[in-house]
Order: structure tokens, then C-alpha cells, then sequence
């Protein structure tokens, strides 16, 4: 479905389903954890998250290239240093624990459904399409790179 392909914004996606897991937490039963688990769990995967989608954003503006994932073709260049020598998508997958923080602060287990969706959904529809343009761009080089690095991790 084309129609979809790179069109919203991963940032906002993630808002949209940041508050689809606070609205499922809120109708279905959650689950008890001591309220300092659930804190510290929930820092440590968002400081995590926070931490991985800083250090991709960093390398993409050391490369002097867009971090704009709507428009692949814009890159300047393809970055395979730093946290992109660990992981093809470090910012999808900042996002992703930052849901999961928000997941596990809430003690919220069906909420790990819109987390599954949320990764499915970016595997489709912005994921794919992004390396489909990139092996245009960049042709063996990102070939290469993508039988060295994983997508997520």
C-alpha cells in the first residue's frame, strides 16, 4: 500500500501511539508492580531510548545529511559509523523503548500490542520503502551495509 509509504512523520507516529497506549491503559486492567520497579524500568528504557535516538541524530548531522526519513533520497551520505555500525535505525529504535517505557510505567501489558504495531507498522511502511531508496542512492555500498548491520538490532 504505497499510499502509506513515509508519509507520517515517525515522531508523531510515535505520539499517536504514546497516547493509544496511555488511552488502553486507562480502559483494560493493568498489572501490579511495586511502583519503584515500574519507575526504575521505565527511567532506565527511556533514558535509553532518548540516548540512542540523540546518538543517530548526531551522526546524520556529523554526515551533514538529512534526518528528515520521509525524503531517503535527500541524503547527502550513508552512514555507517557510530551507533549505525550497531543498528540501521537507531531512532526507530529510541523511539520503541521510549513506548516501552511508557508501557511499563503504566503496568500496562496489553499496551505492548501498540508496541508491536508501532514496529510492524514502521517495518512497512517507512522502513522499507527508506532502504528501497537507498539502494538507489547508494546501490552495493548500502547492499553491503545492510548484510553488516541489522534493522533493529
Amino acid at each position: 500500500m504505497a499510499l502509506l509509504d513515509k508519509k507520517i512523520p515517525p515522531l508523531a507516529l510515535t505520539v499517536v501511539a504514546g497516547v493509544g497506549i496511555w488511552a488502553l491503559s486507562a480502559a483494560l486492567p493493568g498489572m501490579y508492580l511495586p511502583g519503584w520497579l515500574r519507575l526504575s524500568v521505565s527511567l532506565i528504557l527511556l533514558l535509553l531510548g532518548v540516548g540512542v535516538c540523540a546518538a543517530g541524530v548526531l551522526e546524520f548531522r556529523r554526515a551533514q545529511t538529512t534526518v528528515d526519513p520521509r525524503k531517503p533520497e535527500s541524503s547527502a551520505s550513508l552512514v555507517s559509523s557510530g551507533i549505525y555500525s550497531v543498528t540501521r535505525n537507531p531512532m526507530y529504535v529510541g523511539f520503541t523503548l521510549v513506548l516501552l517505557a511508557v508501557t511499563v510505567f503504566l503496568a500496562s501489558p496489553w499496551s505492548l500490542l501498540i508496541v508491536v504495531a508501532f514496529v510492524l507498522y514502521l517495518n512497512r511502511y517507512q522502513i522499507r520503502p527508506e532502504e528501497h531508496a537507498l539502494v538507489e542512492i547508494f546501490g552495493p555500498e548500502f547492499t553491503e551495509y545492510q548484510s553488516r548491520v541489522r534493522r533493529w538490532l
